[in-house]
């Protein structure tokens, strides 16, 4: 299975750091966010991934590379101007192919089981999302649970980890070049139970302000003392 990473974003809220660094470029325990998931997901066993890239995105080839250094081949995907999520995937979907693939956004930093995600069968459905109790700045959270199927509905309710196994033939209705958001696919997928789900209670930070970002920071530093 192929892996997208989504590194596209402007990172409005890391202002004025992002003037100058791509989002996924910005450090964490020593790293850019986005290598840890790359080396991650090869000693997951996955091979080939995508990227996609706009704001500042020679940055982000120069620093990465083929991938070679991590154990990967990757392939990136150019945004002229960012095209949200949805329209991300539509724009590298010659990239992905007609299968599958293991989808992470890489502003987010988590331990998540890459090697069973990069195992897991859609069985027909449409997507599988990962999912983590709702942090205290997105205490609506996003999706319900029941059962193993993602819901709109009623009941407890989590946040979407930025983590997911996703067909194609969810975004198929997106042109390339079209932005177009992901949040509304979702949810019409969800509505004709075509979305499965699992919790995640491990490590996992959005890194999409400063404040989250020195929390990350910060938890890794002690982390390190500790080992």
């Amino acid at each position: 299975m192929k892996a997208m990473l989504l590194a596209a974003g402007r990172g409005e809220r890391l202002r004025p750091l992002t003037d100058a660094l791509p989002k996924a470029l910005v450090e964490a325990g020593g790293k850019p966010l986005i290598a840890w998931h790359l080396e991650r997901l090869a000693a997951s066993g996955c091979r080939e991934a995508v990227i996609n890239v706009s704001h500042l995105a020679e940055r982000i080839v120069e620093r990465i590379g083929d991938g070679a250094r991590y154990g990967l081949r990757i392939a990136y995907s150019r945004e002229p101007q960012p095209l949200e999520t949805a329209g991300g995937l539509a724009q590298a979907r010659a990239l992905l192919g007609d299968e599958p693939f293991l989808l992470v956004n890489s502003d987010v930093y988590c331990e998540v089981e890459f090697e069973k995600l990069l195992r897991h069968s859609l069985a027909g459905r449409l997507g599988h999302l990962v999912l983590v109790p709702n942090p205290l700045y997105h205490p609506a959270g996003d999706f319900t649970l029941d059962h193993g199927l993602i819901g709109n509905g009623a009941g407890p309710r989590y946040t979407y980890a930025g983590v997911a196994v996703m067909s194609p033939a969810l975004f198929a209705q997106v042109k390339p070049g079209e932005r177009a958001p992901l949040a509304p696919l979702l949810r019409a997928a969800a509505e004709r139970r075509l979305l499965s789900g699992e919790p995640y209670a491990g490590l996992w930070q959005d890194v999409g302000s400063a404040e989250r970002l020195a929390e990350l920071r910060a938890r890794l530093a002690s982390r390190n003392e500790t080992d």
